[in-house]
């Protein structure tokens, strides 16, 4: 069926207490428009009634100011479509004077203009390059008719006209219970506020906790997002040390207001932290009042190793938890979680609201409906098989090299610095993306190495990107 075509409604302002007639200042507003190109060449006009009903004037007026301009070759009539502006009828714009634009200028001012530019994973793929970088999961395997059931479902629901900024109370309450029976974590529905990710959940956590020049602990390497994001929100940002079993508790400033953390699958060297680290930590945040932001990345996925408790269920009243859907299921959908105390829940909900910050309702309910009918544990039982068999993959190839493989989808791969840039580009000329640990490093890099994420590749393509990989490795001269 064809889509009716619209007319255009230029902005036009007419002065009523000027001393040129309504006529003439009418076609003048309209030839300025064609010449600065907000009415295009073949655009439809309004009406001459409706027209001078929006401009409060008579039909008369529009009539003689549309036939001037016929006269003048900007309009043309077409029989029975109406008037449009005649092709060709501006002139070419002259070439402005440069001028630098006034957002350069505040992103100056903001510190934020040198911010990595990365391909998306969607450009490689269309390149035919293989995509070894970390930080996404397969998608391809969602259960498409799960999926359309859960739309379709939440397409049906009534609209809320004042959202809760805590969430849907179904949605809350099932990722209590998901919560419960996944990590251990004994929650109800008032500990969780639903959010977009990750992402929004710690940029929430820094707009109600985090004061202008506080300074904010970060696991060093670590992951750079969180530090962009807490530094946005004022933060002082502190690297803090890690090695391969995870943060250096020991190593941590007593002045900290809050410190990040990812314990159960570090990133990027992809260590645990131990229970002994945890309660020193819980020790270390008691003593010194700060809060502990706990990024329960990659939790979901672990290969012979049993489960670790979240830090939070160890003390509820110094940790906030932070979890997503986004590596269980897909990022596009956009959904994630806070856990923490109910009275800090209600702060943030109110925090949440001053900013209009809000999960959108269809999500949630997409998201609920999915959980409710076990679509999402299924779809989870599945990915732990299919990332175990890539992992299996990545050691065959890479094993003895490996470190930080028993969790999540991603391992370390460590390499002398001098090495790390040769490995990286020859890699990318023979079609294989990677990423490097300079990448996870607030200053100089401590620790060199790749960072290979084994999640967004399929199989086929992970296994010819190994196989190069093993074999640069292994015509590399030995190190000195």
């Amino acid at each position: 069926m064809p889509v009716p075509r619209q007319h255009a409604e230029p902005a036009l302002h007419l002065d009523r207490s000027g001393g040129a007639p309504l006529t003439v200042q009418l076609a003048a507003a309209l030839r300025a428009a064609m010449a600065g190109g907000s009415l295009a060449p073949g655009e439809r006009l309004p009406s001459s009634r409706t027209l001078a009903t929006q401009l409060g004037v008579s039909r008369t007026v529009v009539t003689d100011a549309y036939q001037q301009l016929y006269a003048e070759g900007w309009l043309e009539g077409r029989h029975g479509s109406g008037t449009f502006v005649a092709p060709g009828a501006a002139p070419a714009p002259a070439e402005p004077a440069p001028i630098e634009p006034a957002w350069r200028t505040a992103a100056a001012r903001s510190g934020r203009t040198d911010l990595e530019e990365r391909p998306t994973r969607g450009e490689l793929r269309e390149r035919g390059l293989i995509d070894l970088r970390p930080g996404a999961p397969w998608v391809r395997s969602v259960d498409r008719a799960a999926w359309r059931r859960a739309w379709r479902a939440a397409a049906d629901l009534p609209q809320d006209d004042d959202p809760d900024p805590r969430g849907l109370p179904g949605l809350r309450a099932l990722l209590a219970e998901h919560l419960r029976r996944y990590r251990g974590i004994a929650v109800g529905p008032e500990n969780i506020l639903v959010t977009r990710g990750t992402g929004n959940g710690l940029d929430l956590a820094g707009a109600a906790l985090i004061a202008p020049g506080d300074q904010a602990g970060v696991e060093e390497p670590g992951y750079g997002k969180a530090r962009t994001v807490l530094a946005a929100r004022g933060a002082r940002i502190v690297p803090c040390p890690v090695d391969h079993d995870g943060l250096v508790v020991d190593a941590l400033p007593d002045d900290l207001g809050l410190v990040y953390t990812t314990p159960a699958h570090q990133y990027p060297l992809g260590g645990r932290l131990p229970v002994p680290r945890r309660e020193l930590l819980i020790s270390w945040a008691r003593a010194t009042g700060a809060v502990v932001i706990e990024d329960d990345y990659d939790a979901e996925f672990r290969y012979d190793v049993a489960p670790l408790p979240a830090l939070y269920g160890m003390d509820p009243g110094r940790v906030v938890l932070l979890g997503t859907l986004s590596k269980t299921l897909t990022p596009d959908l956009g959904i994630g979680w806070i856990v923490a105390e109910p009275d800090l829940v209600e702060h943030l909900a109110r925090v949440r609201r001053n900013l209009t910050d809000r999960t959108p309702g269809p999500v949630q309910a997409a998201t609920a409906l999915l959980l409710e009918r076990g679509d999402l544990d299924r779809h989870l039982r599945r990915m732990r098989a299919e990332y175990a068999r890539r992992r299996a993959l990545l050691i065959e190839y890479l094993g003895p090299r490996l470190t930080g493989d028993t969790a999540g989808l991603h391992a370390m791969l460590p390499l002398p610095a001098r090495e790390v840039a040769p490995v990286v580009a020859e890699a990318a000329a023979r079609g294989v993306v990677v990423d490097d640990t300079g990448r996870t490093s607030h200053g100089e890099p401590t620790v060199h190495g790749l960072v290979l994420g084994y999640g967004s590749a399929s199989l086929p393509e992970l296994r010819r990107g190994c196989a190069a990989l093993a074999d640069i490795l292994d015509r590399r001269p030995p190190p000195a």
